[in-house]
């Protein structure tokens, strides 16, 4: 079994190129994304509801916890409705989680010291500028499947579906606010990647360095959990708010012109947020953002690093 083996005792060897990291990288988040994806969906309901600004513009509002809302899914709309967008999130994978490893690596390999080891605050550095730039690319496919999971909500309203593929949904977001639409909620997207990978990708790596040089463990499964963990714990704490405004921002109607017609933007739309519903609205659907992060760390990670082990290629 792959998960046996460790970094010292690969059970092949295939060259580390760019493109099968990046392929790797990507089989990973796949693998973690399909297991954790009812916590995304579940948060996403979450977030909007109870929206205050939606209310005065004739949206009905409710205000069920997590489990309640997953069992009112499943029930309502049926099971499977827990992995409704998930197409469009393989997709963001294919461009976001290849870029964001290639990305970081390039600049982790930029900043080590002449010991070679990198600093947390480098790693940090590392981590929000590749997260960033990954999901600017990638925040297109963001929106569709921000957009598919709320369609649910709508048909408990009382409200015509507008699409029901995620090639209806491309169409539809291009016919309502064209090329640039695409974009809706991409600066509270790209903030929130980066507060994300600033907590992903540098704890991962920095945790897993420092348990290997301090406690002389070795490079395999059981650091790599630890790792993982922590870096799920620390990406939900810091990404939490930016990943509020990013979907309520990408979720919100818009007008002919294209424009929201609820925010006027990322400064608004948290401005609305706190007045109207307080500071911990920012933190709403924190548990199930925190039950999806850490699985989904620990998911992707210890399948690319055993995929890497499992084909003779370098760890992360």
């Amino acid at each position: 079994m792959p998960v046996l083996h460790n970094a010292e005792n690969p059970a092949s060897r295939v060259t580390n190129s760019v493109a099968t990291r990046y392929v790797v990288a990507v089989l990973a988040a796949w693998a973690a994304e399909t297991v954790t994806y009812p916590f995304d969906l579940t948060k996403t309901r979450l977030q909007i509801q109870s929206e205050v600004a939606a209310a005065k513009h004739g949206f009905k509002v409710e205000n069920i916890g997590m489990i309640k809302t997953a069992v009112g899914i499943a029930k309502q709309e049926g099971v499977l409705k827990l992995w409704t967008g998930l197409m469009p999130m393989f997709q963001r994978h294919v461009i976001y989680s290849g870029c964001r490893l290639i990305f970081y690596e390039k600049l982790r390999d930029a900043l080590k010291d002449k010991n070679g080891k990198v600093s947390l605050a480098s790693a940090s550095f590392g981590g929000l500028v590749a997260g960033s730039l990954a999901q600017l690319i990638a925040s297109p496919t963001d929106l569709v499947k921000v957009q598919m999971q709320a369609e649910g909500r709508k048909v408990l309203q009382g409200k015509p579906l507008r699409f029901k593929t995620c090639s209806q949904a491309y169409a539809v977001l291009y016919s309502e606010g064209g090329l640039k639409g695409f974009w809706r909620g991409a600066v509270p997207n790209v903030q929130r990647a980066a507060l994300v990978n600033m907590g992903d990708l540098a704890a991962y790596d920095y945790s897993k360095q420092f348990l290997i040089r301090e406690f002389g463990m070795a490079d395999n499964a059981l650091v790599h959990a630890v790792a993982a963990f922590s870096a799920g714990f620390v990406a939900a704490v810091l990404g939490m708010p930016a990943d509020v405004m990013k979907t309520r921002l990408m979720n919100q109607p818009v007008g002919p012109d294209g424009r929201g017609k609820l925010y006027r933007g990322m400064i608004d739309c948290f401005q609305q947020s706190v007045r109207n519903e307080g500071i911990m609205s920012l933190y709403k659907g924190f548990l199930p953002l925190w039950m999806r992060l850490g699985p989904w760390a620990l998911i992707n990670w210890i399948a690319f690093e055993n995929i890497m082990l499992g084909i003779g290629g370098r760890t992360f």
